[in-house]
C-alpha cells in the first residue's frame, strides 16, 4: 500500500478510489496514533494494562489534527488544502478508537 502511494504510477497498475487516496489516511490517523499513545500510557506512565484513554483525550487529539491539518497547515503552506470530510473522517477515526480500540488489556 505505500508503495502504491508513493511510489506513483510505477508501482501501481490499478489506480485506488479517490475516497481510499484521500481519505483513508485520515480515517487512520488518529486510531493509529492514539493507539500508540495508549500503548506508552500503559507501557511506561501509568503502568497498567487495564488503562484507558479518557473520553476528553480522544476528543483533544481530534481537535489537535483537524485544527492543524484543516485549519493552520493551509495558512502556512500553498500545498496543504483544507478539507472539511477529511476533519469528519477524523472524528470517524476517533470513534472507532473508543469504540472497539479503547479497551483494557
Amino acid at each position: 500500500m505505500a508503495a502504491r502511494k508513493y511510489g506513483g504510477p510505477r508501482f501501481s497498475h490499478w489506480p485506488l478510489p479517490d475516497a481510499v487516496r484521500f481519505h483513508l489516511a485520515d480515517l487512520l490517523a488518529l486510531p493509529l496514533e492514539l493507539t500508540l499513545i495508549l500503548y506508552f500510557m500503559r507501557r511506561w506512565y501509568f503502568r497498567r494494562p487495564s488503562f484507558v484513554l479518557p473520553a476528553s483525550w480522544i476528543v483533544s487529539t481530534w481537535v489537535v489534527f483537524a485544527g492543524w491539518f484543516e485549519v493552520l497547515l493551509p495558512l502556512f503552506d500553498r500545498r496543504a488544502t483544507a478539507d472539511p470530510l477529511d476533519v469528519l473522517a477524523y472524528a470517524v477515526g476517533g470513534f472507532i478508537f473508543r469504540r472497539w480500540l479503547n479497551r483494557p488489556a
